[in-house]
């Protein structure tokens, strides 16, 4: 990895980790999109694991006491049941799959809260959201709008949503890894010099978010949220339409 996109890498996990940090997923969003423009979709998905563990751990470590364990403990059982289906029909992405699934994915927060009856506190929403969102961070890196579903109608206030969702995703990531191990290891040694350099500053663009997310009401943290979502899966729509094309 040259000496530029090394510096341009370090710069985007710390943005990416801060934009995350204040609004729970929209910088995964970016993140992933980043490193597609660098490796393969395995190796992307891969390294993007990597980072987003890191950051989730540390958005998680910070709101802690928001933390519920047990929505925590169902969806982790979801997870490790999808990731097992999508090994045994081994399944293997591409840019172009991965590029259509996120940029779709905005619909999702665009659609009336009337349409949805989920509840992540109850035990059967919660497995569920593990299975289906949990299968989706596999299958193309990251589902953080699909999670955003199962919260509507829980009486979880923000620091609750983003503490929970953040450790959530800290299971699910580093079961992606796990999942792409191959393709991670076959990575340069100087490729993973940078990327673990790069891990602190997803730490400290976390940080740096989650300050500013004490300052927002739950009004603009939902506003905002759609907006932003909204935006970037419109460049992942049209990165893979070109594609196609």
């Amino acid at each position: 990895m040259a000496l530029i996109s090394g510096v341009l890498f370090v710069a985007v996990v710390f943005l990416t980790s801060a934009l995350s940090g204040i609004f729970g997923m929209a910088g995964g969003l970016v993140l992933l999109w980043f490193l597609l423009l660098l490796f393969p979709a395995t190796a992307a998905i891969a390294v993007h694991g990597v980072i987003q563990l890191t950051a989730n751990a540390s958005r998680a470590w910070l709101s802690r006491h928001f933390i519920e364990w047990r929505i925590v403990a169902l969806m982790t059982c979801g997870v490790i049941t999808a990731a097992l289906g999508l090994l045994l029909v081994n399944y293997t992405p591409n840019t172009v799959t991965v590029s259509l699934l996120v940029g779709l994915m905005p619909i999702l927060v665009w659609m009336p809260k009337a349409w949805f009856h989920f509840d992540a506190a109850r035990t059967s929403h919660a497995l569920g959201c593990g299975f289906v969102a949990g299968g989706l961070t596999i299958a193309v890196g990251l589902s953080g709008p699909l999670i955003d579903i199962f919260f509507i109608r829980t009486s979880m206030d923000r620091r609750q949503v983003v503490a929970t969702k953040a450790m959530i995703q800290v299971i699910s990531h580093g079961i992606k890894i796990v999942f792409y191990l191959g393709a991670a290891l076959s990575l340069s040694q100087g490729e993973w010099t940078m990327i673990l350099l790069a891990a602190p500053f997803a730490m400290l663009g976390t940080q740096a978010g989650n300050r500013i997310l004490q300052r927002l009401t739950d009004a603009n943290f939902r506003i905002w949220t759609r907006w932003i979502v909204t935006a970037i899966g419109g460049c992942y729509l049209i990165q893979g339409l070109a594609m196609v094309v």
